[in-house]
């Protein structure tokens, strides 16, 4: 469809609809056009005063909380103006409409519901999946996030109340990679929770039963798979925080089939490889050289186990000499073969060991270089337990993961070890003073990678996301950190940055695919003008007409 096929809205159903509305930025032409005259105050503003009024608002809301709730609501009147605002301060923004803020968000989802936003694909649609997917208006999706809330952010099965994760994902795919939102599709497979307290919530939006059993969920998986694949051709499915063992099974199912990606696999596996990358810089070191140890061994820390077997064996280990380097603990304890609850992945890393649950006295034994958090258990690494690694290593590498509570601060490894640590959590944490030394903790967080690589796979359109472009991603990010700020400890680019970085990320993924002839599309001749060219501004187009800016294609 054209858009002179299309009747743009006129009046106040143009002003009711976010993806053309511009509110006080009509022109005096274009209300006296449009039926907007009345409706609107007389001045005519710029898009920038406009930010400027939200800004005011947003300065005046008291928590992070009230300013996500303002934010929902502004993208629901005027998308643009929203994406203005976003992408005019990453390093502010991005804790608001993600983690940690988005944490207290999914635990009252329910409660704070407004209107609706993306897509619920429930267990009684089975057999119609494809028929309800055509109802979205929206015919080209690229990049649609979905999830089953089976394990967001350390708060557990929260069903339902789990939308608000692939809403916020897919919108720093804009606001951090340029993807235009128009391309971009959230979605809630609701499939029951185990949650007994939310399902005799009644605001609780979402199904009131359990979840079903494997087989009955491995088929309503394939069918919406399959539906995807029909009703959106050029999609790639992200799969975001699904119940641990569901997330292995259903990457291993797809991978190699379709357009998919794991995030808290593939995305945590490849921005902890980034910072270990920086970090061994730092410390003038090989990846191959080191021994990790993980507290957690669900789907994060088996999948950048992987990857780390993966990069370590490119530089000349076997397989099992990279895994003989990893070893891992749960809530049970480390992970040994004398284990009866271990699955099939997590036997992989059981080294013949004494069984222990004691975190210090594994750190004595195994002498780990790095130590990864991934547990959800905020406080973990206690104070003898990094000083024991100081005691080790003359520069540690500690990477406490988990979101929102990470096992420990910032302030407490640097404290701890004397200033000696190289240090990255899940959550940005401010700079540290001690004495006349400043520290700038990294984040490792996954905003670094996935909003690059779906900029590269939006624009090269390759058929697979292989675990080689997961590690080029690492990479690509890793090598945007200069020496002067490794030289500060800082083992990710500065968040103000990030647009930039993403952008130069996708141009290095789309020459990985390009080289290793996984794109679909022509080489372009200047691939980071063809890059550009296609990534999203926040900025007025033509009423009724797509635009860069607008989020209805024609």
């Amino acid at each position: 469809m054209n858009s002179s096929d299309r009747r743009a809205p006129r009046g106040t159903a143009l002003l009711n609809d976010p993806f053309l509305n511009r509110g006080t930025a009509f022109t005096t032409a274009e209300r006296r056009a449009l039926g907007l005259e009345g409706l609107l105050p007389p001045q005519v503003e710029t898009l920038d005063r406009q930010a400027e009024r939200v800004l005011a608002h947003l300065d005046a809301k008291p928590t992070d909380l009230e300013r996500y709730i303002y934010l929902s609501a502004l993208v629901d009147r005027n998308e643009t103006l929203f994406y203005k605002v976003l992408m005019s301060d990453p390093a502010r923004f991005v804790p608001i409409v993600y983690a940690p803020t988005l944490g207290e968000v999914c635990k009252s989802f329910s409660h704070l519901y407004r209107r609706p936003r993306g897509m619920y694909i429930s267990l009684d649609m089975t057999g119609r999946i494809a028929e309800v997917l055509r109802n979205w208006p929206v015919p080209d999706v690229r990049f649609l996030c979905v999830t089953t809330g089976g394990r967001i952010l350390g708060l557990g099965d929260i069903g339902a109340n789990g939308m608000g994760i692939p809403i916020g994902k897919l919108q720093l795919y804009t606001a951090c990679g340029a993807v235009p939102p128009h391309t971009t599709l959230p979605v809630q497979l609701d499939i029951g929770t185990t949650n007994a307290a939310l399902r005799a919530d009644p605001l609780y939006l979402g199904l009131r039963r359990e979840p079903p059993p494997v087989a009955e969920l491995d088929a309503f998986v394939e069918e919406f798979v399959t539906a995807v694949q029909e009703v959106f051709p050029a999609c790639c499915i992200h799969f975001e925080d699904w119940k641990g063992t569901d997330a292995i099974r259903y990457l291993e199912r797809y991978r190699d089939r379709v357009l998919c990606y794991n995030d808290d696999i593939q995305g945590t596996a490849s921005v902890t490889l980034a910072g270990l990358v920086t970090a061994l810089r730092i410390k003038g070191e090989q990846l191959a050289d080191q021994v990790f140890l993980f507290l957690g061994a669900g789907s994060s820390a088996l999948g950048t186990s992987d990857l780390l077997v993966t990069a370590m064996a490119a530089e000349g280990l076997t397989t099992a000499e990279a895994r003989s380097r990893i070893v891992m603990m749960d809530v049970k304890g480390l992970v040994e073969p004398s284990r009866a609850d271990l699955t099939e992945e997590q036997r992989r890393y059981a080294h013949a060991a004494a069984p222990t649950r004691d975190l210090l006295e594994t750190i004595r034994r195994v002498r780990p270089s790095v130590l990864i958090g991934v547990s959800t258990a905020g406080g973990a690494f206690t104070q003898p337990v990094v000083e024991l690694m100081a005691e080790i290593n003359a520069r540690p590498i500690i990477f406490p993961l988990s979101i929102p509570r990470p096992e420990c601060t910032a302030e407490q490894a640097y404290g701890w070890t004397d200033g000696r640590a190289l240090y990255a959590a899940g959550i940005q944490f401010p700079q540290v003073m001690r004495g006349d030394a400043v520290f700038r903790p990294g984040q490792a967080n996954n905003f670094y990678i996935f909003p690059g690589l779906g900029l590269a796979v939006y624009a090269a359109r390759p058929r697979l996301i292989t675990d080689g472009l997961v590690i080029e991603a690492a990479h690509a990010l890793a090598d945007q950190v200069s020496p002067s700020a490794q030289a500060r400890g800082m083992l990710y680019p500065p968040q103000s940055q990030i647009l930039d970085v993403e952008v130069t990320s996708a141009c290095r993924l789309a020459e990985y695919l390009f080289a290793n002839g996984m794109a679909t599309v022509p080489r372009p001749d200047d691939i980071r003008a063809w890059i550009e060219g296609m990534c999203y501004s926040a900025d007025y187009g033509t009423v009724g007409a797509t635009s860069r800016s607008s989020n209805r294609p024609a």
